[in-house]
């Protein structure tokens, strides 16, 4: 089998390739809001259709919300299962976006050309860097190098609710040597990457309430307590003034870093002020003493994401609110146990209430953090086979985001997961205007490409 035959075809393919992306790219699979399920039907129909189209066997398969695309190829050497998923984010606020974001494009920009429209990066350009590279070793050498196992969900941008049943379900049939997930992407949107690091993730949302009903700030202001004042309170002292989480037992199960992992860290030589200074800030605000990619990568957070009570419209209206709410979410590295966190934190708010005050709790999710061992070799062959196609050789990262696939690999499948992915800083996943740089989709392909070969030899 020739790779340098299935990269030729690859660069020959890219425009018909871009136009089965734009194809995909026009159907709004918005999973959280029920008003496109049928839409969400239809990408998983169109993903069947596309992996038969190269010889694939796969099947939508029913969950009791959006559809699993379960495909496999049989062949010799490793079982490799390739994950991503088809759904994607809502697309407000609509006026922002300087094209219909179901209305796909190739655009030009002063950095090179972009596909532009909502999923680009997140995740169906991604996934397709895969399908499309599977595609051209098919047409080039009449069949894939090895057993190939495709699982493509439509659910992980709201929750994944139905995610960990069906794993537990067919077990069996998913199970392989190792997990690909493209997900992710390129550090500092030029050195290729391989996320060995994930944090975890926990919801919380609160509702702080005082009295039965809004007053009038004249009447009872002074004598009445206000919830928004009691919220502020509680959300003050989550952190100390070194910037450490306060809430009792937080920290039981992070680690430190190794002596290793944070020279190979350092020179990486990571940007941070570049990094702030492009979203308008200039001073790190965390942890005192802990470098940028330590607080990004490794160290768990605890942050406000929201909070709300009392009048927000036009004008002015002089009231003592009866609730006020907020939402607040923990990254988690190590082994911190969510659960356990979510019980001491509500314990700590509880802590701080003063008379005749109440509040009530609402979970949003609750998954650990996730760290990969790279003493699989198939680890150093993809990093290797990612150098040999980017300008700059390949790195093991962490990564501050939370994907809870690769944990559910782990503990319901018992495999590890390489994460390798290409999208870039600047794409605004989950924003208007999101894109995906050609190269980025170009090259992907060609990795994919050369990490099949290196794993297959």
């Amino acid at each position: 089998m020739s790779l340098d035959a299935v990269l030729s075809r690859l660069d020959a393919d890219l425009p018909a390739a871009t136009e089965r992306l734009l194809d995909l790219l026009r159907i709004p699979s918005v999973s959280t809001d029920p008003a496109y399920k049928a839409d969400c039907d239809r990408a998983a129909d169109w993903l069947v259709a596309d992996l038969a189209s190269i010889g694939i066997q796969a099947e939508k398969r029913p969950t009791p919300g959006h559809p699993m695309v379960v495909g496999h190829v049989e062949g010799d050497g490793p079982h490799i299962l390739f994950y991503g998923h088809y759904d994607v984010q809502p697309v407000d606020p609509l006026n922002l976006w300087n094209r219909a974001p179901f209305d796909p494009a190739i655009e030009e920009t002063p950095a090179g050309k972009v596909i532009r429209g909502r999923g680009s990066s997140d995740d169906k350009g991604q996934l397709m860097t895969f399908v499309e590279a599977c595609r051209a070793w098919k047409e080039e050498n009449g069949t894939l190098p090895c057993r190939i196992t495709f699982f493509f969900e439509g659910e992980e941008e709201s929750g994944s609710p139905s995610l960990i049943p069906f794993m537990k379900e067919n077990a069996e049939e998913l199970k392989a040597d190792i997990a690909l997930i493209c997900d992710t992407g390129l550090f500092e949107s030029s050195t290729p990457a391989i996320i060995t690091m994930l944090r975890g993730m926990l919801g919380e949302e609160l509702t702080i309430k005082a009295a039965t009903r809004d007053l009038h700030s004249g009447m009872y202001g002074g004598v009445a307590m206000n919830p928004i004042r009691v919220l502020s309170n509680v959300i003050a002292n989550l952190h100390d003034d070194q910037g450490r989480v306060t809430i009792p037992g937080f920290y039981d199960g992070v680690p430190e870093l190794s002596n290793e992992i944070l020279a190979s860290w350092d020179d990486l030589k990571f940007d941070a002020e570049g990094f702030l200074g492009s979203v308008g800030l200039s001073v790190p605000a965390g942890e005192k003493g802990r470098r940028p990619l330590e607080m990004i990568w490794s160290r768990p957070t605890c942050e406000v994401n929201g909070i709300w009570g009392g009048y927000t419209g036009d004008g002015f209206k002089t009231v003592l609110p009866g609730e006020a709410h907020a939402k607040i979410s923990f990254r988690l590295v190590g082994t911190q146990d969510p659960h356990e966190i979510r019980k001491n934190f509500r314990k700590h708010v509880e802590g701080m209430l003063p008379p005749d005050v109440q509040v009530e709790f609402k979970a949003h999710g609750a998954s650990p953090a996730g760290q990969m061992s790279i003493e699989d070799p198939a680890f150093e062959k993809a990093k290797q086979a990612l150098s040999d196609e980017w300008p700059m050789d390949a790195a093991y990262v962490g990564c501050g985001g939370s994907i809870p696939i690769a944990g559910y690999f782990k503990s319901i499948l018992g495999m590890d997961a390489m994460l390798i992915g290409f999208g870039k800083d600047d794409d605004q996943i989950h924003s208007p205007n999101e894109k995906y740089d050609l190269e980025s989709f170009h090259k992907g392909m060609r990795s994919w490409a050369r990490v099949l070969d290196a794993l297959t030899k």
